[in-house]
């Protein structure tokens, strides 16, 4: 069973493309989800507190929006939390393919959705790369759809996405229906079954 990393820009429609191969057989889980998760650990929440103040946890909750404020305002401040959750993140990952492994039936592909899958330089555990883009504009559309935007620090962390093209085992282009993208997704799967 091959695992897989599946990687794209802000807006490209990366858990739009997860959520497809899950449909088409593959187990699938998200980095950012297990981060939700580790916010909401004590331990976690206590260390950000600790480095960015109490101002990131009003109500002992981690506001993701203050968060992302004090940590992408400078690269140290980034940094620091990466190091923190990266680690987690890793070995959660781990321990879920480890469980894959052992389903009956098997699925088809183990795919983790790593939005700076090349960023992290922790493509080495993955048996392929998945990148999906999608035309400028239409990123810029769907991110300030969720409220971000493309050229905040976020998006400026990532590589662009011409380059995670590049660099990815197979690319899929998220420009025109979810019923589009799902065939491309589905012809991925195929090559991986051979």
């Amino acid at each position: 069973m091959p695992v897989v990393g599946l990687t794209g820009g802000m807006g490209a429609g990366k858990s739009t493309a997860l959520a497809a191969l899950e449909r088409l057989g593959a187990a699938v889980l998200s980095s950012d989800a297990i981060v939700h998760d580790l916010l909401e650990e004590p331990g976690v929440r206590g260390e950000i507190v600790e480095r960015f103040g109490a101002e990131v946890a009003p109500d002992g909750k981690i506001d993701r929006t203050v968060l992302a404020r004090c940590a992408f305002g400078e690269d140290a401040d980034r940094e620091w939390l990466e190091r923190l959750l990266w680690p987690l993140v890793g070995a959660r990952a781990d321990a879920w393919v480890s469980e894959v492994r052992t389903r009956t039936p098997r699925p088809r592909a183990a795919v983790i959705e790593v939005p700076l899958l090349f960023e992290s330089g922790e493509v080495d555990g993955y048996d392929a790369t998945i990148a999906v883009i999608a035309e400028e504009e239409l990123r810029r559309d769907r991110a300030s759809w969720r409220g971000h935007a493309l050229g905040d620090e976020r998006a400026a962390r990532q590589l662009p996405q011409a380059e995670k093209a590049r660099l990815a085992t197979f690319v899929v282009r998220n420009d025109g229906t979810e019923d589009e993208l799902a065939l491309q997704l589905s012809e991925v799967l195929e090559k991986l079954g051979r």
